[in-house]
């Protein structure tokens, strides 16, 4: 029995298996990292079992120009499936075990590729803002990031695509520097701010993405309690943020998270499914060509 016959099975939420058929519906998982190495021997599997439990899309995320085309490959290997955000990360690896904030020239770098297949993206990302100390040695390394973001918002307006936003340790920076440049489309995924800070967002129409991890984040928790449903959307964020730490994330853990934000929320799993699912073809026009209801 798979996940979505699990949860579809309990009573209390009025459905029952083979549920998804009968409302026509699924999940969205609209922030993973599909083209991790964590994936390279498994990908069939792990995209089969993202099927299986209920989903009917992924946003594959990009952090740097390096893994672009690889993205762009598992896109036209799982068409309709696998859909392509292509960015620049604010934190960039120098190594295994050293990373650095990223600059105008890695920006430069993606730029080209980014132009190459912009018919193809559905979003501009992963972009965004971290200041988490050990990625930021001074005011100039944050500085640098938000002329990459600053471009990068400019760029999404450009191409009239949404962004796919990272905001570690910056949740209001992040969020006043996008309502200063005018961004519209906006998803903020494992938004780490405070909720009062979220509520800004809200208010600019922005949406937020909750990730598996909500089971372990009291954080998360009281973000969920607090963002209204239909600013929702939910992610995976595969493979990290997942409902268990230090084990591999995968995108059919997209239940975990729907199943928490309804009883968080205190409404029903197919309530979750129908909100965030239309939330996410609000936000990401393109998903509605490409997406299979």
């Amino acid at each position: 029995m798979n996940l979505v016959h699990v949860i579809c099975a309990h009573a209390h939420w009025g459905l029952q298996p083979g549920c998804f058929d009968s409302i026509m519906r699924g999940f969205i998982d609209c922030h993973c990292h599909i083209a991790a190495r964590d994936f390279d021997k498994d990908i069939e599997t792990v995209i089969e079992d993202s099927k299986r439990a209920g989903l009917l899309a992924l946003l594959a995320v990009a952090e740097h120009a390096g893994e672009f085309e690889k993205i762009i490959a598992l896109a036209q290997r799982f068409p309709g499936f696998v859909l392509p955000c292509l960015g620049v990360h604010p934190v960039q690896e120098v190594s295994s075990d050293q990373h650095r904030s990223a600059s105008l020239q890695d920006l430069d770098a993606a730029l080209p590729l980014i132009d190459k297949y912009k018919d193809h993206l559905v979003a501009i990302g992963e972009v965004g803002l971290d200041f988490t100390p050990r990625y930021v040695s001074g005011e100039s390394d944050k500085e640098n990031q938000r002329q990459v973001l600053i471009r990068q918002v400019h760029l999404a307006k450009e191409l009239d695509l949404p962004l796919n936003v990272h905001s570690r340790s910056a949740g209001r920076p992040t969020i006043q520097l996008l309502i200063e440049q005018g961004a519209e489309k906006v998803l903020l995924h494992a938004f780490d701010g405070r909720p009062s800070v979220a509520t800004e967002g809200v208010k600019a129409g922005f949406f937020f993405s909750i990730p598996p991890s909500i089971v372990r984040s009291e954080q998360k928790q009281k973000l969920v309690k607090l963002l209204p449903l239909e600013n929702m959307c939910l992610e995976t964020d595969s493979p990290a943020l997942g409902p268990e730490k230090q084990l591999r994330n995968e995108p059919k853990n997209i239940v975990v998270a729907a199943e928490y934000v309804s009883a968080v929320k205190g409404v029903s799993l197919e309530e979750v499914m129908r909100v965030t699912t239309r939330n996410a073809l609000r936000l990401f026009p393109k998903l509605k060509s490409a997406v299979k209801l």
